[in-house]
């Protein structure tokens, strides 16, 4: 097998969490590519239905389906039906997540467990019911959206339960890493630092903002990155190209946490 063989995913199904936009839908769109069948798997289901139908036009087969990961038995039974439908699940991406800017002092009962409920405990659904379905199969490849704030805490910013689910994401990545290895599952995480995405690009894009200002100039490459540059590392992961990871932490930042 050549090297760029490694990474066709063509007779492949692969799940992607709040693929509907951002950093998910570039994910579906870079396995898409590369001959996967997608999966959008969204709270949204008119953003998964026309995120769907915008990879069908390009030639990708793709499915839309309503999940909620922090309902256990709704992605129990999303899990059933996409086994039903396809036989399998090679890969899955759990890109589904949440962020709450509120000073901790500040922070409510509620909005703490949120986020980790969507952000945590929502990995821990999906990584355990498409695992037993993998364990099934005896192979499959799990790629865990976490952040480069799963390993510093970037200031001036006030997401304390942000930072504490990436953590727990990265964590969970290592264990799970380890518990299946034997098992034929490949586990690993991929940490991005800062994204522009469709929701951040007007604060981004503000010539005023401090927080911009001071966030770039703690950039080495000097940017934020763009979808389409995390796309690719999460088609090495997905696919055969990367049969030896497991357990690993992929930090794409532009150098931020290398200083």
């Amino acid at each position: 097998m050549g090297v760029l063989d490694r990474f066709d995913m063509n007779d492949k199904v692969s799940i992607i969490t709040g693929g509907a936009r951002g950093l998910g839908f570039g994910i579906a769109t870079g396995l898409g590519e590369a001959g996967s069948t997608i999966i959008i798997a969204d709270y949204n289901i008119e953003g998964s239905e026309k995120a769907a139908k915008e990879l069908k036009s390009m030639g990708i087969s793709a499915t839309a389906i309503k999940l909620d990961v922090t309902d256990r038995e709704h992605c129990e039974s999303v899990i059933k039906e996409v086994v039903e439908k396809y036989g399998k699940i090679d890969a899955l991406v759990n890109n589904a997540g949440i962020n709450c800017h509120v000073e901790f002092e500040n922070m409510t009962d509620e909005e703490w467990h949120r986020v980790l409920a969507v952000n945590l405990d929502g990995v821990f659904n999906m990584c355990q019911f498409v695992g037993k379905q993998m364990i099934k199969q005896g192979k499959g490849s799990i790629i865990n959206i976490a952040s480069m704030n799963g390993i510093v805490a970037t200031y001036p910013q006030t997401i304390s339960s942000y930072n504490t689910s990436k953590a727990g994401v990265i964590m969970l990545t290592k264990s799970l890493a380890i518990e299946w290895s034997k098992k034929g599952i490949r586990v690993n995480a991929i940490a991005p630092g800062f994204v522009e995405t469709e929701l951040t690009k007007k604060k981004w894009h503000d010539p005023t903002s401090e927080f911009v200002k001071s966030m770039l100039a703690r950039i080495p490459i000097g940017r934020r990155a763009t979808i389409d540059e995390m796309a690719p590392l999460a088609l090495f992961l997905a696919s055969e190209a990367s049969s030896y990871a497991t357990g690993a932490v992929f930090v794409i930042d532009g150098g931020y946490t290398a200083i």
